[in-house]
């Protein structure tokens, strides 16, 4: 199964499945917004999207990593942002191949780790990440502040 980083030419497949992602958390928008949101962060660089596709190049999952800063650690970091596999194609290892791939990029890039939060919900999330070797953090919340949006 090929995986390889997004670029603008992959927009209108992620697109859709970007869309079922957020669905999938409840947060539903509407497809021009997504393409936006996703136009500007491949545009801009400022995130690095990950594309799994089958042999026949139909879309079936991404990964997308945000660059950051381990304070503690003092290194460079990546923050686990966004994974997603389509519901069809599911319990195939597309997840955890596309986890390998934010995996390989961070190490190239010379991270100190990766982050990532998921729903408490999500204990199929919980049991690939885990199998993968990432520790759930016991020491420290998780807060959010909603802030208003320029225009509202």
């Amino acid at each position: 199964m090929p995986i390889h980083m997004a670029v603008l030419a992959d927009l209108h497949d992620l697109v859709p499945l970007y869309g079922d992602y957020l669905q999938f958390y409840q947060t539903g928008k509407p497809l021009p917004a997504i393409q936006a949101f996703l136009a500007a962060r491949l545009s801009l660089g400022d995130s690095t999207l990950f594309i799994a596709r089958d042999e026949q190049g139909t879309a079936l999952g991404f990964v997308q990593l945000y660059p950051l800063f381990a304070s503690l650690e003092l290194q460079p970091a990546w923050l686990l942002s966004d994974l997603y596999v389509s519901q069809q194609a599911r319990r195939q290892g597309i997840g955890e191949a596309l986890m390998h791939a934010a995996r390989a990029h961070a190490e190239a890039q010379g991270a100190c780790g990766l982050q990532l939060e998921t729903a408490k919900s999500n204990l199929a999330g919980q049991a690939l990440y885990e199998r993968l070797g990432y520790v759930r953090d016991e020491l420290f919340y998780t807060y959010w502040l909603g802030l208003p949006r320029q225009g509202d």
